[in-house]
């Protein structure tokens, strides 16, 4: 009886065993081999991880604040100088997280300041706070050249003019064309007694104009190497210029928030002004033949038409954070801003070109700007409302405001 039970015993142990390899052998299974119902919540969980495309690209956070930017003449490509003296260029899109850093440049031991890409797009330039002037490659962020001491003072700001000349002003005034064939300066002179703050060059690639912190803008004439004249003072600091109206007008941008328009060949003297009620006019850049877009301290970036004279709208905004510098993309598309928030950020101002003014509209008292995006401020639900005719009523209730010296004026 005892040899019976023990074996009986025996064979329960064995048969209790087995169970339980099957049943671990079938969970192992089990969980080697999902189901359709989870091979189906993976497919629709990685086409949802898919870059989405998006209006403009995404903004592009660095660790210091950007002084400048740059869009390349051909590619997606946008450049960024900052005030650790940093290079940095990136390829930008349209699709989530499509934004990719190419390179980056240490080479500027000061702030850098201005940069711009060669007309090929194959260099780019940059000056900086240490007088260096750099030529990077483009392709990896090879230094080419080095223009070490190109000023006795930090430079301020840099202009291409063809593929052999360029132009440097600096903090104190003073104004160098340099010849890359070589490697000099062939003109130099000293006639704004502050900083340069920008320049332009006609189509001609004679007449250079600069703007200055001592309120007046120069015309220097670069093939006969001479300064024609200086115009008058201005109230505030001449922060930006730029052309318009087909060459007719200039624009130049104030501290005081103040345009000041000159015609062609009449660079003495003021032909009209506007102000636009925001605390200075840091930079701008011209989008169409009357429309431009200025940068603030307040961080609004608007869209403004020259003759007739209006504040159409807000492209965007760096809140609180003043704006360093603007820049529009090769195809016209996208505005770039930068600002001390540490960020680079894209404007979609596509629609801008379809804007057109009504000379003899009234003008109305709004005090906030329209949205002229999706990503301004309020949305872009209101886009044509600051454009559109006022009916008999709106202009019997409303009053128009004196805001410019001539604002219906389109004189050339």
């Amino acid at each position: 009886n005892c040899g019976r039970k023990s074996w009986a015993s025996f064979w329960e142990m064995a048969a209790v065993e087995e169970s339980s390899v099957d049943s671990t052998l079938i969970l192992a299974v089990e969980s080697g081999s999902p189901s359709s119902s989870s091979k189906d919540d993976l497919e629709d969980e990685g086409m949802s991880q898919e870059p989405r495309p998006r209006n403009t690209p995404e903004d592009i956070s660095f660790e210091a604040a950007v002084n400048t930017i740059a869009f390349h003449p051909t590619r997606d490509i946008i450049a960024a100088g900052d005030v650790d003296g940093d290079v940095f260029v990136y390829a930008y899109s349209c699709m989530e997280a499509g934004n990719k850093e190419l390179w980056s440049s240490g080479h500027h031991l000061k702030s850098c300041r201005d940069a711009s890409f060669s007309c090929d797009g194959q260099k780019l330039f940059t000056v900086s706070k240490d007088k260096a002037i750099h030529i990077l490659n483009i392709e990896e962020g090879k230094l080419l050249k080095r223009f070490s001491k190109a000023h006795s003072a930090a430079i301020n700001k840099l202009l291409l003019i063809d593929e052999n000349l360029f132009a440097t002003g600096d903090d104190t005034g003073v104004l160098k064309v340099w010849d890359l064939r070589r490697d000099v300066a062939f003109l130099e002179m000293k006639n704004h007694d502050d900083y340069i703050s920008d320049m332009l060059i006609d189509e001609n690639k004679k007449l250079l104009l600069t703007t200055s912190g001592d309120g007046t803008m120069g015309v220097f004439n670069i093939k006969r190497r001479r300064l024609e004249l200086l115009s008058e003072y201005q109230n505030g600091d001449l922060t930006s210029i730029s052309l318009m109206k087909r060459g007719k007008k200039v624009a130049c941008g104030s501290s005081e928030g103040t345009i000041y328009l000159f015609n062609w060949g009449g660079f003495g003297a003021t032909s009209d002004r506007f102000a636009i009620r925001a605390e200075s006019i840091d930079c701008m850049v011209p989008i169409t033949e009357n429309i431009l877009c200025t940068g603030s301290m307040d961080g609004v970036i608007r869209a403004i038409n020259i003759l007739p004279n209006r504040v159409i709208g807000s492209v965007g905004q760096h809140p609180g954070e003043p704006i360093e510098q603007l820049a529009k993309s090769c195809n016209g598309q996208f505005l770039a801003s930068c600002a001390h928030d540490q960020k680079v950020k894209f404007w979609d101002i596509s629609s801008l070109s379809s804007i057109v003014v009504d000379d003899y509209r009234k003008r109305k008292k709004n005090k906030q700007l329209k949205s002229l995006s999706q990503k301004a401020l309020g949305g872009a639900e209101d886009f044509f409302a600051d454009l559109r005719e006022e009916t008999p009523m709106d202009q019997n209730e409303k009053s128009p405001e004196k805001e410019s010296d001539s604002d219906e004026s389109d004189s050339d």
